[in-house]
């Protein structure tokens, strides 16, 4: 299956989280028989069963949840997709002064060559100079 990483990751960490602060759920999410690939499975044939492209958080971890609390569920077949994830990336303090200096030296280097075109069209083409006739070449 290739499902995207950070799809995976994103429930895995939302189902961890969740048995973290629910006890019920946790002793659902250590079930021997379940796993995050089958829940991955289950959730993406759930998904292409209801024909609909866009889905909330909630309603895909709704979806993950059901399938690690029911006993018997028929997980479906793998499907080779893709999934996109809306997410708010969390950049360390490093990471975010790096992304300015990148960001200030992307300006800079727009701003240089906008500068250099506008002053290549503006700067007269230079003509090959025309041989000039001498009254002694006749």
């Amino acid at each position: 299956m290739k499902t995207t990483d950070h799809f995976r990751r994103t429930i895995q960490a939302y189902l961890g989280k969740r048995a973290a602060s629910d006890e019920l759920f946790a002793v659902s999410f250590q079930k021997p028989h379940k796993n995050i690939n089958d829940c991955i499975t289950y959730i993406l044939n759930t998904v292409q069963k209801r024909g609909c492209n866009g889905f909330t958080d909630d309603e895909v971890f709704s979806i993950a949840v059901h399938y690690y609390d029911e006993e018997s569920i028929e997980i479906g077949k793998e499907i080779n997709c893709k999934v996109l994830v809306n997410h708010t990336v969390e950049l360390t303090q490093e990471e975010r002064e790096q992304a300015k200096v990148d960001a200030l030296k992307r300006i800079e280097n727009e701003t240089y060559a906008k500068i250099k075109q506008q002053s290549q069209r503006a700067t007269p083409k230079k003509h090959e100079p025309q041989p000039q006739a001498s009254l002694f070449d006749f």
